[in-house]
């Protein structure tokens, strides 16, 4: 029996599918993000969304034979610890005032920017319902309850 994932490696039409909506679902949230003007814009947002569905791929394309779950759980992993490396330098500057210490400062970017590594990682699985709705629910919470923080 077929794993869920099964992707031949041939399979050129779906691998590019996966690879649109990757790029597709982090531009949603990248261009709110554009919009309000934060360091972490479209093209950012773009490419680790379109970076996490490569990482993902490439273990569903290499273990295409024998489609093996704790291979994709250790890139899953991986991809997170990296973005949140990606997410602290977006989170932790310099301050701008005399004083010399850190400011801490676009933690709504940097979560924004794991949520496209996630949303990479729904698309390039192939779980395109999974990552237009979760899209969906981010750009929802980045617009709707930034008025209630208020």
């Amino acid at each position: 029996m077929r794993s869920i994932y099964y992707l031949p490696a041939n399979d050129w039409l779906n691998i590019t599918f996966r690879l649109c909506l990757a790029l597709l679902v982090g531009g949603i949230i990248g261009i709110e993000r554009q919009i309000r003007h934060k360091p972490g814009g479209l093209r950012t947002h773009m490419l680790v969304s379109f970076g996490a569905a490569v990482f993902t791929l490439v273990s569903l394309l290499t273990g295409a034979d024998k489609p093996n779950g704790d291979a994709l759980s250790r890139v899953i992993q991986g991809i997170a610890a990296g973005v949140g490396f990606l997410g602290a330098g977006e989170i932790v500057r310099p301050s701008s005032q005399e004083s010399g210490r850190t400011e801490i400062k676009g933690l709504t970017s940097a979560a924004a920017i794991w949520v496209c590594a996630a949303l990479g990682i729904a698309a390039g699985c192939g779980l395109w319902q999974l990552g237009l709705i979760a899209a969906s629910l981010s750009l929802l919470v980045l617009n709707v309850f930034k008025r209630f923080e208020k």
